[in-house]
Protein backbone atom coordinates (compact mmCIF):
# COMPACT_ATOMS: atom_id res chain seq x y z
CA UNK A 1 0.00 0.00 0.00
CA UNK A 2 1.27 3.43 -0.92
CA UNK A 3 -0.11 6.95 -0.41
CA UNK A 4 1.63 9.99 -1.86
CA UNK A 5 4.86 8.02 -2.24
CA UNK A 6 4.82 6.64 1.29
CA UNK A 7 4.52 2.91 1.84
CA UNK A 8 1.70 2.25 4.31
CA UNK A 9 1.96 -0.43 6.99
CA UNK A 10 -0.81 -2.94 7.39
CA UNK A 11 -2.04 -3.74 10.86
CA UNK A 12 -4.04 -6.27 12.86
CA UNK A 13 -7.74 -6.38 13.63
CA UNK A 14 -9.17 -6.51 17.13
CA UNK A 15 -10.21 -10.06 16.29
CA UNK A 16 -6.61 -11.09 15.59
CA UNK A 17 -5.35 -9.46 18.80
CA UNK A 18 -8.10 -11.11 20.84
CA UNK A 19 -7.20 -14.46 19.27
CA UNK A 20 -3.52 -14.12 20.19
CA UNK A 21 -4.40 -13.06 23.74
CA UNK A 22 -6.86 -15.95 24.14
CA UNK A 23 -4.35 -18.51 22.91
CA UNK A 24 -1.64 -17.26 25.28
CA UNK A 25 -4.02 -17.20 28.24
CA UNK A 26 -5.33 -20.69 27.51
CA UNK A 27 -1.78 -22.03 27.30
CA UNK A 28 -0.99 -20.56 30.72
CA UNK A 29 -4.23 -21.88 32.24
CA UNK A 30 -3.29 -25.39 31.08
CA UNK A 31 0.13 -25.12 32.74
CA UNK A 32 2.23 -24.53 29.61
CA UNK A 33 3.16 -20.93 30.44
CA UNK A 34 2.58 -17.79 28.46
CA UNK A 35 4.06 -18.13 24.96
CA UNK A 36 5.75 -14.82 24.09
CA UNK A 37 5.61 -14.13 21.24
CA UNK A 38 2.42 -16.04 20.48
CA UNK A 39 1.58 -17.16 16.94
CA UNK A 40 -1.92 -17.39 15.49
CA UNK A 41 -3.32 -18.52 12.16
CA UNK A 42 -5.31 -16.00 10.10
CA UNK A 43 -8.17 -16.99 7.77
CA UNK A 44 -5.80 -16.58 4.80
CA UNK A 45 -3.24 -18.95 6.32
CA UNK A 46 -0.73 -16.32 7.50
CA UNK A 47 1.00 -16.93 10.87
CA UNK A 48 1.84 -13.61 12.55
CA UNK A 49 3.37 -13.51 16.04
CA UNK A 50 2.53 -11.03 18.82
CA UNK A 51 4.34 -9.88 21.93
CA UNK A 52 2.36 -9.93 25.15
CA UNK A 53 1.67 -6.67 26.97
CA UNK A 54 -0.07 -8.36 29.91
CA UNK A 55 0.34 -11.72 31.66
CA UNK A 56 -1.63 -12.71 34.75
CA UNK A 57 -2.22 -16.16 36.22
CA UNK A 58 -4.69 -16.38 39.10
CA UNK A 59 -6.96 -18.79 40.93
CA UNK A 60 -8.92 -20.52 38.17
CA UNK A 61 -8.10 -18.04 35.42
CA UNK A 62 -5.37 -16.83 33.10
CA UNK A 63 -5.26 -13.43 31.42
CA UNK A 64 -3.19 -12.08 28.55
CA UNK A 65 -3.19 -8.82 26.63
CA UNK A 66 -2.01 -7.56 23.24
CA UNK A 67 -1.53 -3.92 22.22
CA UNK A 68 -3.34 -3.45 18.92
CA UNK A 69 -1.24 -2.13 16.05
CA UNK A 70 -3.51 -0.93 13.24
CA UNK A 71 -0.54 -0.01 11.05
CA UNK A 72 -1.02 3.28 9.23
CA UNK A 73 -4.82 3.05 9.29
CA UNK A 74 -6.59 5.81 11.28
CA UNK A 75 -8.33 3.23 13.45
CA UNK A 76 -9.78 4.44 16.77
CA UNK A 77 -8.60 1.21 18.41
CA UNK A 78 -4.95 1.67 17.41
CA UNK A 79 -2.89 1.31 20.59
CA UNK A 80 -5.76 -0.20 22.59
CA UNK A 81 -5.06 -3.08 24.96
CA UNK A 82 -7.04 -6.18 23.91
CA UNK A 83 -7.37 -8.62 26.83
CA UNK A 84 -8.54 -12.22 26.94
CA UNK A 85 -9.39 -13.94 30.22
CA UNK A 86 -9.79 -17.73 30.10
CA UNK A 87 -11.55 -19.83 32.75
CA UNK A 88 -12.60 -23.45 32.90
CA UNK A 89 -16.17 -23.88 31.71
CA UNK A 90 -18.90 -26.40 32.35
CA UNK A 91 -17.96 -29.82 31.04
CA UNK A 92 -19.47 -30.64 27.67
CA UNK A 93 -20.64 -27.08 26.99
CA UNK A 94 -17.73 -26.07 24.75
CA UNK A 95 -16.50 -22.52 24.36
CA UNK A 96 -18.62 -19.69 25.80
CA UNK A 97 -17.89 -16.06 24.95
CA UNK A 98 -18.57 -13.11 27.22
CA UNK A 99 -18.08 -9.35 27.03
CA UNK A 100 -15.72 -7.89 29.59
CA UNK A 101 -15.17 -4.21 30.29
CA UNK A 102 -15.17 -2.17 27.09
CA UNK A 103 -16.64 -4.81 24.79
CA UNK A 104 -20.19 -4.18 23.70
CA UNK A 105 -23.33 -6.29 23.83
CA UNK A 106 -25.69 -6.58 20.87
CA UNK A 107 -29.19 -5.26 21.65
CA UNK A 108 -30.83 -5.05 18.21
CA UNK A 109 -31.53 -7.63 15.51
CA UNK A 110 -29.98 -7.44 12.05
CA UNK A 111 -26.32 -7.84 12.99
CA UNK A 112 -24.16 -10.97 12.46
CA UNK A 113 -24.50 -11.72 16.19
CA UNK A 114 -27.99 -12.01 17.78
CA UNK A 115 -29.24 -9.70 20.56
CA UNK A 116 -27.95 -10.53 24.00
CA UNK A 117 -24.61 -11.83 22.74
CA UNK A 118 -21.24 -10.11 23.22
CA UNK A 119 -20.24 -8.13 20.13
CA UNK A 120 -17.57 -10.58 19.06
CA UNK A 121 -18.16 -11.22 15.38
CA UNK A 122 -18.30 -14.68 13.75
CA UNK A 123 -14.81 -14.75 12.19
CA UNK A 124 -13.02 -13.68 15.40
CA UNK A 125 -15.01 -16.35 17.25
CA UNK A 126 -13.84 -18.93 14.73
CA UNK A 127 -10.24 -17.73 15.00
CA UNK A 128 -10.31 -17.83 18.81
CA UNK A 129 -11.85 -21.31 18.77
CA UNK A 130 -9.20 -22.62 16.36
CA UNK A 131 -6.33 -21.08 18.34
CA UNK A 132 -7.54 -22.51 21.64
CA UNK A 133 -7.85 -25.90 19.95
CA UNK A 134 -4.14 -25.66 19.04
CA UNK A 135 -3.17 -25.66 22.72
CA UNK A 136 -6.11 -27.51 24.31
CA UNK A 137 -6.81 -30.24 21.78
CA UNK A 138 -10.26 -31.73 22.26
CA UNK A 139 -10.69 -30.11 25.68
CA UNK A 140 -12.72 -27.05 24.66
CA UNK A 141 -14.83 -26.32 27.73
CA UNK A 142 -13.71 -22.77 28.47
CA UNK A 143 -15.18 -19.37 29.17
CA UNK A 144 -13.55 -16.70 27.00
CA UNK A 145 -13.96 -13.12 28.15
CA UNK A 146 -12.67 -10.36 25.89
CA UNK A 147 -12.19 -6.88 27.31
CA UNK A 148 -10.79 -3.55 26.10
CA UNK A 149 -10.21 -1.19 29.06
CA UNK A 150 -10.90 2.04 27.12
CA UNK A 151 -13.47 0.43 24.85
CA UNK A 152 -16.58 2.15 26.14
CA UNK A 153 -15.13 5.62 25.49
CA UNK A 154 -13.66 4.61 22.13
CA UNK A 155 -17.01 3.16 21.03
CA UNK A 156 -18.53 6.64 21.11
CA UNK A 157 -16.35 7.43 18.08
CA UNK A 158 -17.84 4.51 16.14
CA UNK A 159 -21.28 3.56 14.82
CA UNK A 160 -21.83 1.05 17.64
CA UNK A 161 -24.31 3.18 19.65
CA UNK A 162 -26.46 3.68 16.55
CA UNK A 163 -26.34 -0.01 15.67
CA UNK A 164 -27.53 -0.96 19.16
CA UNK A 165 -24.19 -2.25 20.46
CA UNK A 166 -24.00 -0.95 24.01
CA UNK A 167 -21.19 -0.89 26.53
CA UNK A 168 -18.20 -0.80 24.25
CA UNK A 169 -16.51 -1.83 21.04
CA UNK A 170 -17.05 -4.74 18.70
CA UNK A 171 -14.37 -7.38 18.16
CA UNK A 172 -14.16 -7.34 14.38
CA UNK A 173 -12.26 -8.69 11.41
CA UNK A 174 -12.79 -10.97 8.44
CA UNK A 175 -9.20 -11.43 7.23
CA UNK A 176 -7.41 -10.58 10.47
CA UNK A 177 -5.50 -7.81 8.71
CA UNK A 178 -6.21 -4.07 8.70
CA UNK A 179 -5.55 -2.56 5.27
CA UNK A 180 -4.62 1.13 5.62
CA UNK A 181 -7.39 3.56 4.67
CA UNK A 182 -9.56 0.63 3.65
CA UNK A 183 -12.93 1.42 2.10
CA UNK A 184 -14.25 -2.03 2.97
CA UNK A 185 -14.62 -1.42 6.71
CA UNK A 186 -16.71 1.72 6.11
CA UNK A 187 -18.86 0.05 3.46
CA UNK A 188 -19.47 -2.93 5.73
CA UNK A 189 -20.63 -0.57 8.49
CA UNK A 190 -23.12 0.93 6.02
CA UNK A 191 -24.39 -2.55 5.20
CA UNK A 192 -24.81 -3.41 8.88
CA UNK A 193 -26.79 -0.18 9.35
CA UNK A 194 -29.13 -1.26 6.54
CA UNK A 195 -29.48 -4.71 8.13
CA UNK A 196 -30.45 -3.18 11.47
CA UNK A 197 -32.97 -0.82 9.84
CA UNK A 198 -34.60 -3.70 7.97
CA UNK A 199 -34.66 -5.91 11.07
CA UNK A 200 -36.47 -3.12 12.94
CA UNK A 201 -39.02 -2.89 10.15
CA UNK A 202 -38.12 0.65 9.11
CA UNK A 203 -39.56 1.74 5.79
CA UNK A 204 -37.31 4.77 5.20
CA UNK A 205 -33.53 5.12 5.45
CA UNK A 206 -31.33 8.11 4.63
CA UNK A 207 -27.70 8.01 3.59
CA UNK A 208 -25.70 11.18 4.24
CA UNK A 209 -22.26 12.34 3.17
CA UNK A 210 -21.46 14.08 6.45
CA UNK A 211 -22.64 15.19 9.87
CA UNK A 212 -24.26 18.44 8.71
CA UNK A 213 -26.37 16.71 6.06
CA UNK A 214 -27.21 13.88 8.45
CA UNK A 215 -28.62 16.29 11.03
CA UNK A 216 -30.45 18.19 8.30
CA UNK A 217 -32.08 15.13 6.72
CA UNK A 218 -33.05 13.75 10.14
CA UNK A 219 -34.83 17.00 10.95
CA UNK A 220 -36.35 17.24 7.46
CA UNK A 221 -38.01 13.83 7.73
CA UNK A 222 -38.11 13.38 11.53
CA UNK A 223 -36.23 10.10 11.21
CA UNK A 224 -35.13 7.84 14.09
CA UNK A 225 -31.39 7.40 14.54
CA UNK A 226 -31.44 3.83 13.22
CA UNK A 227 -32.72 5.13 9.87
CA UNK A 228 -29.57 7.21 9.39
CA UNK A 229 -26.73 5.71 7.36
CA UNK A 230 -23.26 7.25 7.50
CA UNK A 231 -22.79 6.85 3.76
CA UNK A 232 -19.78 9.16 3.50
CA UNK A 233 -18.38 9.10 -0.02
CA UNK A 234 -19.64 5.59 -0.75
CA UNK A 235 -22.97 6.30 -2.44
CA UNK A 236 -22.59 3.31 -4.74
CA UNK A 237 -21.67 0.94 -1.91
CA UNK A 238 -24.88 1.86 -0.08
CA UNK A 239 -27.17 1.76 -3.13
CA UNK A 240 -25.91 -1.55 -4.49
CA UNK A 241 -26.52 -3.22 -1.13
CA UNK A 242 -29.99 -1.66 -0.93
CA UNK A 243 -30.79 -3.03 -4.37
CA UNK A 244 -30.38 -6.57 -2.98
CA UNK A 245 -31.74 -5.70 0.48
CA UNK A 246 -34.49 -3.17 -0.30
CA UNK A 247 -36.10 -0.59 1.97
CA UNK A 248 -39.28 1.06 0.56
CA UNK A 249 -37.97 4.65 0.76
CA UNK A 250 -34.36 5.77 0.38
CA UNK A 251 -33.04 9.30 0.68
CA UNK A 252 -29.58 10.27 -0.55
CA UNK A 253 -28.48 13.51 1.11
CA UNK A 254 -25.32 15.50 0.60
CA UNK A 255 -23.63 18.84 0.23
CA UNK A 256 -23.50 20.77 -3.02
CA UNK A 257 -20.05 19.53 -4.13
CA UNK A 258 -20.61 15.82 -3.54
CA UNK A 259 -24.12 15.87 -4.98
CA UNK A 260 -22.77 17.66 -8.06
CA UNK A 261 -20.29 14.81 -8.49
CA UNK A 262 -23.11 12.32 -8.11
CA UNK A 263 -25.04 14.30 -10.73
CA UNK A 264 -22.05 13.89 -13.03
CA UNK A 265 -22.10 10.11 -12.70
CA UNK A 266 -19.68 9.48 -9.81
CA UNK A 267 -20.95 6.90 -7.32
CA UNK A 268 -17.78 7.32 -5.21
CA UNK A 269 -17.68 11.03 -4.44
CA UNK A 270 -14.34 11.18 -2.61
CA UNK A 271 -12.04 14.00 -3.76
CA UNK A 272 -9.41 11.45 -4.75
CA UNK A 273 -11.79 10.04 -7.35
CA UNK A 274 -11.86 13.36 -9.16
CA UNK A 275 -13.24 16.87 -8.93
CA UNK A 276 -16.60 18.10 -10.12
CA UNK A 277 -16.64 19.40 -13.70
CA UNK A 278 -17.50 23.10 -13.46
CA UNK A 279 -17.99 23.45 -17.21
CA UNK A 280 -20.57 20.67 -17.07
CA UNK A 281 -22.19 22.41 -14.10
CA UNK A 282 -22.37 25.61 -16.17
CA UNK A 283 -24.36 23.71 -18.82
CA UNK A 284 -26.75 22.53 -16.09
CA UNK A 285 -27.10 26.16 -15.03
CA UNK A 286 -28.10 27.08 -18.60
CA UNK A 287 -30.79 24.38 -18.49
CA UNK A 288 -31.96 25.92 -15.20
CA UNK A 289 -32.26 29.35 -16.86
CA UNK A 290 -28.80 30.95 -16.55
CA UNK A 291 -27.75 33.44 -19.19
CA UNK A 292 -24.40 33.20 -20.98
CA UNK A 293 -22.64 35.59 -18.60
CA UNK A 294 -23.64 33.61 -15.49
CA UNK A 295 -22.78 30.33 -17.17
CA UNK A 296 -19.31 31.66 -17.92
CA UNK A 297 -18.86 32.75 -14.30
CA UNK A 298 -19.89 29.30 -13.07
CA UNK A 299 -17.49 27.56 -15.46
CA UNK A 300 -14.65 29.72 -14.05
CA UNK A 301 -15.73 29.47 -10.39
CA UNK A 302 -13.22 28.52 -7.70
CA UNK A 303 -15.35 25.62 -6.47
CA UNK A 304 -18.81 24.10 -6.65
CA UNK A 305 -19.76 26.07 -3.54
CA UNK A 306 -18.66 29.27 -5.29
CA UNK A 307 -20.70 28.30 -8.35
CA UNK A 308 -23.82 27.82 -6.21
CA UNK A 309 -23.21 31.18 -4.55
CA UNK A 310 -22.96 32.85 -7.97
CA UNK A 311 -26.22 31.23 -9.06
CA UNK A 312 -28.00 32.17 -5.83
CA UNK A 313 -26.85 35.78 -6.14
CA UNK A 314 -28.62 35.91 -9.51
CA UNK A 315 -31.78 34.29 -8.13
CA UNK A 316 -31.18 31.01 -9.94
CA UNK A 317 -32.15 27.75 -8.19
CA UNK A 318 -29.38 25.41 -9.31
CA UNK A 319 -29.89 22.83 -6.58
CA UNK A 320 -33.05 21.21 -7.94
CA UNK A 321 -31.43 20.55 -11.30
CA UNK A 322 -28.33 19.08 -9.67
CA UNK A 323 -30.58 16.93 -7.46
CA UNK A 324 -32.50 15.71 -10.50
CA UNK A 325 -29.33 14.58 -12.26
CA UNK A 326 -27.99 13.04 -9.05
CA UNK A 327 -31.28 11.17 -8.73
CA UNK A 328 -30.79 9.66 -12.19
CA UNK A 329 -27.28 8.45 -11.31
CA UNK A 330 -28.45 6.95 -8.03
CA UNK A 331 -31.57 5.42 -9.62
CA UNK A 332 -29.43 3.55 -12.16
CA UNK A 333 -27.64 1.86 -9.25
CA UNK A 334 -30.95 0.86 -7.66
CA UNK A 335 -33.35 0.27 -10.57
CA UNK A 336 -35.95 -1.31 -8.32
CA UNK A 337 -39.72 -0.82 -8.42
CA UNK A 338 -39.69 -1.69 -4.70
CA UNK A 339 -37.62 1.38 -3.79
CA UNK A 340 -38.71 5.01 -3.99
CA UNK A 341 -35.67 7.28 -4.21
CA UNK A 342 -35.21 10.88 -3.11
CA UNK A 343 -32.17 13.16 -3.37
CA UNK A 344 -31.69 16.18 -1.09
CA UNK A 345 -28.95 18.81 -1.48
CA UNK A 346 -27.94 20.90 1.55
CA UNK A 347 -25.53 23.78 1.95
CA UNK A 348 -22.88 23.99 4.68
CA UNK A 349 -25.38 25.40 7.15
CA UNK A 350 -27.77 22.50 6.58
CA UNK A 351 -30.19 24.58 4.52
CA UNK A 352 -32.07 22.64 1.83
CA UNK A 353 -31.05 24.06 -1.57
CA UNK A 354 -32.20 21.30 -3.90
CA UNK A 355 -34.45 18.25 -4.00
CA UNK A 356 -35.55 15.49 -6.31
CA UNK A 357 -38.72 14.05 -4.72
CA UNK A 358 -39.52 10.40 -4.14
CA UNK A 359 -40.10 8.36 -7.30
CA UNK A 360 -39.77 4.62 -7.99
CA UNK A 361 -36.11 4.10 -8.82
CA UNK A 362 -36.84 2.02 -11.92
CA UNK A 363 -38.38 5.07 -13.62
CA UNK A 364 -35.05 6.43 -14.80
CA UNK A 365 -36.56 8.02 -17.91
CA UNK A 366 -38.87 10.29 -15.87
CA UNK A 367 -37.91 13.75 -14.59
CA UNK A 368 -37.51 13.91 -10.79
CA UNK A 369 -37.65 17.72 -10.77
CA UNK A 370 -40.40 19.20 -8.59
CA UNK A 371 -43.22 20.47 -10.85
CA UNK A 372 -42.56 24.08 -9.95
CA UNK A 373 -38.98 23.77 -11.18
CA UNK A 374 -39.57 22.04 -14.49
CA UNK A 375 -38.91 24.23 -17.47
CA UNK A 376 -41.75 24.52 -19.94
Amino acid sequence: MEAEGKELRRGWTTGTCATAAAKAACSALLGHGFPDPVEVTLPGGQRPAFSLALEELGDGFARAGIIKDAGDDPDVTHGALIIATIRRGEQGKGLRFSAGKGVGTVTRPGLPIPPGEPAINPVPRQMITASIAEVAGETMDFEVEISIPDGEALAQKTLNPRLGIVGGLSVLGTTGIVIPFSCSAWIHSIWRGIDVARAEGLTHVAGSTGMTTEKAVQAHHNLPETALLDMGDFVGGMLKYLRKHPVPKVTVAGGVAKMTKLAQGMLDVHSKRGLADLEALAKVAVEAGADAALADEIAKANSVLHAFQLAEAKGLSLGNHVAALAWKTAAKALQSPEIALEVLVFDREGRLVGEAPFMPSDQTSASPLPDRNRRT
